[in-house]
């Protein structure tokens, strides 16, 4: 069975290291193979609309649109539902690609066999 990471990114701009920190690691999972779903919460659903990536300047940090871009090329991306309702964020806002789903499936990706699950 192929090992599969779910990495749930919680937060905006107002946490930048743990905002590029979860980008990072879904991100450089991707790269070495491994398969990523990524949920993103709170703020971090902006990073799924086009458009909308912030640039933070974080010393020794990758840009965000790059790692972002990877992970929309590689990853399950998944924008939980009440926040993208929060923020009047519809389907035709995100990215080709990605999903609006809430807690029942992300219960369902965390607890399928094989699954490393991480929160930032």
């Amino acid at each position: 069975m192929t090992q599969r990471l779910v990495v749930k990114v919680t937060c905006g701009v107002e946490a930048p290291e743990r905002l590029s920190q979860g980008v990072t690691v879904a991100a450089t999972a991707v790269a070495s193979g491994v398969e990523v779903s990524l949920w993103l919460t709170g703020d971090a659903v902006w990073l799924a609309v086009p458009g909308r990536v912030p640039e933070l300047e974080l010393e020794h940090a990758t840009p965000l649109s790059g790692l972002v871009d990877s992970l929309l090329d590689g990853a399950t991306v998944t924008v939980c539902t009440q926040c993208a309702l929060r923020r009047s964020i519809g389907q035709d806002d995100l990215a080709t690609g990605v999903r609006i789903a809430g807690a029942a499936t992300f219960v369902d990706d965390i607890t399928r066999a094989n699954v490393q699950a991480i929160v930032y």
